[in-house]
């Protein structure tokens, strides 16, 4: 299978219905997602690096200013894609419930992705080591792992022996800076795995969902990836991403599969 084909028939579902409470001091009349950076939205950004490896069919998990983001992006069309919204009306649901909600959008298997995170990987190839690694092991999930100097402060990933599994989770602790694997934002689920999430109620993929999983001895595979990764989470993170793709736009160098950021 192609990775333009792979991605062409896979459901991108992207959580971005949080409440940005930590980027407020600088983005504050807006959801996180829509973040301005240059004249474009974060999520437009995000949207862009998918579409353009092939991805046609968008799920946006939305909640805090829902209508901001279905205004500015409407259903796709100006994007080139199609976009469908999951909204969470009375109550915050977290990534998990958000995308128990977003259920219905989702047929056998999507690739999620954290609304407030960059990854300039090649998800045609995450996709196809996700399948491989079910044909032969029926892994429920594929987490899309980053290399940071200061993991720590996001909590880490842990392997099995191998390094081909997930074994578990650390959460963030304060210690000496290290570098270690850490949560990319970026999944390949399955339709079986999102079943098991409550619906109805707030549930972390990352706290709750996966660790469950691991426990009722579900497989889930590790894909480490070496490219650039950025979370916007934080006014600190969010400057240095805004100024590096800046830069890099200004250059024509915007970060891809096939460039490294130095």
């Amino acid at each position: 299978m192609s990775t333009h084909g792979t991605l062409a028939n896979s459901p991108v579902v992207i959580l971005a219905g949080g409440l940005g409470t930590r980027l407020r001091s600088i983005v504050s009349d807006r959801p996180k997602a829509l973040a301005p950076i240059g004249e474009q939205p974060f999520l437009e950004i995000q949207i862009g690096l998918l579409r353009d490896q092939g991805a046609r069919r968008f799920v946006l998990c939305v909640g805090h200013r829902a209508e901001q983001v279905q205004n500015v992006l409407g259903d796709g069309t100006r994007l080139g894609v199609r976009i469908d919204y999951s909204v969470e009306r009375e109550v915050l649901l977290g990534t998990g419930g958000a995308l128990r909600l977003a259920e219905p959008f989702i047929e056998s298997h999507a690739l999620v992705l954290n609304g407030d995170t960059y990854l300039a990987e090649d998800y045609g190839r995450i996709l196809e080591h996700h399948f491989a690694e079910r044909s032969v092991w029926n892994v429920v999930a594929t987490l899309t792992l980053a290399r940071h100097e200061e993991a720590d402060r996001f909590g880490t990933v842990q392997l099995d022996s191998t390094e081909r599994f997930v074994s578990g989770f650390h959460e963030k602790v304060q210690s000496p800076t290290r570098c270690g694997f850490l949560n990319a934002g970026a999944y390949v689920v399955e339709r079986e795995l999102i079943e098991w999430i409550p619906a109805g109620r707030p549930c972390s993929l990352e706290r709750e969902v996966f660790p469950n999983a691991l426990a009722s001895s579900a497989r889930i595979a590790s894909f480490p990836s070496s490219q650039p990764f950025f979370d916007i989470g934080t006014p600190g993170d969010f400057q240095r991403f805004h100024g590096l793709y800046q830069a890099w736009s200004e250059e024509r160098l915007e970060p891809t599969p096939s460039r490294r950021a130095g």
